[in-house]
């Protein structure tokens, strides 16, 4: 089957792998002279499986509330007349009740564990390499009122057969000797071992490099992707600006911008663009900085570990597409990693960087068919797209081909939004 994938992040070209694989004939379209130079640039770095875990949980919209009048929150709206941002916001509230949430942290969970096996495998098939470790995440508290409420969450992740830990105070420095150094900020912290870190933007990059020269996949950059065109219940292609591109099946995987896309054909995709920063930090202290990801939960920033570099990535904003770079937030993510790294590396010298997460109001990605026929999404991962792209590249490959899926598929297409 010749597929058409729209979109080269790490979510479009890990489809690409995991469709060639499967025999298919694949190409990958894009707005941009190479992969994954939108959302997957930048991101936080962590490929936390164990971490996955709903936005929309009980509790936030009173959060939400206090983190509007907060310097250093970890939640901004940029008050707009948008009434997409006022719908999106509607539907995430409806998402914050215990239910709603151990109902989506079950579904993200178990995409998450999926794409940890694919990733794991698909490491040791093509040897790529992209400063990653396999040393895990940990998930440091403040607060003993963080301490209770993880409680919850080490329940699912006990059902779902995650490894985790909980450590108190003097234990945190087993896992991350760093924190040695700055004794009595934090109380305690969930550490998943199973967890891992790299560079998204070298993984994407090098995986469309095997891709390209063992799996036969063509990659055609700075292509406009304008619109799809229908006959009779099918695509019949897309046109771009560079003409019409045909196939017998299409993969959106536009992350922020797949509702426009997908519109005119009748599907409306509740995916809200979430802005997110980055500093990528020179290391100047191997002793000071992380040795994998810590996630600072008052603040919500992932602090990781490449080879000489630190990645810091935080800050949920509710901004429509706007990409400009704001030093109030970059002042938030600087001040966390200063706070918990303090002698780590240059935060002086870091660049700083944002980009759009493609949010649903579950938290949850969209993965699957949809009421056109030869017409397939795997979009809306939101922070996790890395973490998810793998089981989620997977389980496409399954479903386009006609093979019985190696995880439960239900809920995770779009029909779940159908009332």
């Amino acid at each position: 089957m010749k597929v058409l994938i729209l979109g080269s992040g790490v979510v479009g070209v890990t489809s690409a792998y995991y469709l060639a694989r499967q025999g298919h004939e694949v190409t990958v379209v894009d707005r941009q002279p190479s992969p994954a130079l939108e959302t997957s640039y930048g991101n936080a770095g962590q490929v936390s499986f164990g971490f996955s875990s709903p936005w929309a949980a009980p509790g936030i919209p009173q959060k939400a509330v206090k983190w509007m009048f907060q310097e250093h929150a970890p939640l901004k709206i940029q008050p707009k007349m948008d009434p997409i941002m006022a719908r999106f916001m509607m539907q995430m509230l409806g998402n914050c009740n215990p239910e709603r949430y151990a109902v989506n942290k079950e579904r993200m969970v178990r995409v998450a564990e999926h794409s940890r096996a694919c990733i794991n495998a698909l490491r040791e098939e093509t040897g790529i390499r992209y400063e990653d470790r396999q040393r895990g995440l940990l998930q440091l508290f403040r607060s003993e009122a963080q301490v209770e409420a993880v409680g919850k969450d080490m329940k699912v992740l006990e059902q779902c057969g995650v490894r985790h830990r909980l450590l108190g105070a003097d234990e945190l420095a087993e896992v991350e000797p760093a924190l040695a150094r700055v004794p009595g900020k934090f109380v305690g912290g969930l550490h998943l071992p199973d967890d891992q870190t790299g560079d998204c933007y070298l993984f994407t990059n090098r995986l469309a490099d095997h891709c390209r020269e063992r799996l036969g996949v063509a990659f055609r950059f700075n292509v406009e992707i304008q619109r799809l065109k229908r006959t009779a219940g099918r695509i019949e292609s897309v046109v771009t600006s560079e003409g019409e591109l045909t196939a017998d099946a299409y993969v959106v995987c536009l992350g922020s911008y797949s509702p426009f896309l997908v519109k005119d054909m009748g599907i409306r995709l509740p995916i809200y663009p979430v802005k997110g920063y980055s500093l990528t930090v020179p290391v100047t202290d191997d002793g000071g900085a992380p040795q994998s990801t810590v996630m600072d939960e008052t603040f919500k920033v992932a602090i990781s570990r490449f080879d000489d570099r630190i990645r810091v990535g935080g800050t949920a904003e509710l901004a429509s597409y706007d990409l400009s770079l704001l030093e109030k937030r970059r002042a938030t993510i600087s001040m966390v990693v200063r706070d918990v790294f303090p002698e780590g590396g240059d935060v002086a010298k870091a660049e700083f960087w944002t980009g759009l997460r493609p949010m649903t109001p579950d938290s949850t990605p969209i993965i699957g068919a949809t009421r056109v026929d030869n017409l397939w999404l795997n979009t809306g991962h939101g922070t996790l797209g890395w973490t998810m792209s793998c089981g989620s590249g997977q389980l496409l490959g399954d479903l386009m081909s006609g093979k019985a899926p190696a995880i439960d598929p239900s809920g995770l297409d779009v029909s779940r939004y159908a009332a």
